[in-house]
């Protein structure tokens, strides 16, 4: 399998997410996915891609996109995820190792900033397609996205 890595730009999502601070779990991940998803679908909304984030420290944030009319309720949070430039890779992660990918573009990405194509990185995401738990082809399609300046 190829991998490579890519600057692209994102739209605007608009995320109905659910934030949480503590150590990286992803039984604690899938069951704020699934939250999330419930929530939408129990309002009336099409769930579209997932999103993963670490937008702090040690802070997680699980997260679907959903239409402009969605409102926040409860630990369930709407906001927009605004349109930006990415540094991207989609791989698979049953045959290419996740930590490999996220080594390889950590290293590309010193890289472009060594010769000045960008200024920094801010943060990153994984988007899927599904729920990568019960969807082998969302999982196939893995999207890792760095945020870059």
């Amino acid at each position: 399998m190829v991998v490579e890595f890519e600057f692209k730009k994102t739209p605007a999502y608009r995320v109905a997410s659910i934030k949480w601070k503590g150590p990286w779990k992803d039984a604690t991940i899938r069951q704020n996915f699934e939250k999330v998803a419930k929530w939408a679908k129990s309002n009336g909304y099409q769930p579209g891609l997932w999103i993963f984030r670490e937008p702090g420290t040690r802070t997680w944030e699980t997260g679907v996109v959903v239409n402009g009319r969605a409102r926040s309720e409860g630990k369930v949070r709407v906001r927009t995820l605004a349109a930006t430039r990415v540094a991207s890779v989609v791989f698979d992660p049953e045959v290419v190792s996740p930590s490999v990918v996220y080594h390889g573009l950590t290293d590309w990405l010193r890289w472009r900033k060594k010769d000045k194509e960008i200024r920094r990185v801010v943060s990153y995401r994984e988007v899927y397609r599904g729920n990568p738990w019960t969807d082998k082809s969302a999982l196939a399609h893995t999207d890792v996205q760095f945020t870059v300046r």
